[in-house]
């Protein structure tokens, strides 16, 4: 029997990153986030891939009752400890869930997905399909994604990331009941 690498694992990938991390998180909200729901009226937003809870906290400084997802229960306290300290945790609540699996229920008014990516056996299509039935009638579906490997990716360095188009298409939305606001790389 061999041992499977930290990759054959995302759970235990993520649980390994967050783990290491000593330094409290930067703070800052995705700048894609920040743009897209500049505007929006606060409603019930779902962060899914929520790591250090950077942005679920900045929703809720905007006004967001905000569910944050991710697969690391490391990244999991790191998040409800910086909502404590940012005063936001009445309005947060960080849950643990395989989005290759499940998410939470209910509808949401946002749903994000930022850069969503992860190495082993994800299933990141089926992942943000669960993702666009979650949100609610007049709700946004905002996904933000790599175009390329970062330098400090621990992606493989021929990775290919799907393109905007791709995310798309692979999501086969009805577009009866949804509006395209943006699909492009930014």
């Amino acid at each position: 029997m061999t041992r499977a690498q930290p990759q054959d694992d995302p759970a235990a990938f993520w649980e390994g990153h967050y783990a290491k991390m000593t330094k409290p998180s930067g703070g800052r909200p995705s700048a894609v986030l920040v743009r897209f729901t500049a505007g929006r009226p606060p409603g019930r937003a779902l962060d899914l891939g929520c790591a250090r809870g950077d942005d679920a906290i900045w929703l809720a400084k905007q006004g967001w009752t905000v569910t944050g997802v991710d697969v690391a229960e490391a990244a999991l306290n790191a998040a409800r400890r910086a909502a404590e300290t940012a005063g936001v945790a009445g309005e947060t609540r960080f849950e643990r869930h395989d989005l290759g699996v499940s998410i939470p229920d209910g509808e949401f008014d946002l749903v994000t997905a930022m850069f969503l990516h992860s190495p082993g056996k994800f299933d990141r299509v089926s992942a943000l399909q669960r993702a666009a039935n979650a949100v609610a009638p007049g709700g946004l579906l905002l996904i933000g994604a790599h175009g390329s490997r970062a330098p400090w990716s621990w992606a493989d360095p021929d990775t290919v990331y799907p393109t905007a188009a791709d995310a798309l298409t692979d999501l086969d939305l009805n577009p009866s009941e949804w509006d395209e606001v943006f699909v492009d790389p930014i």
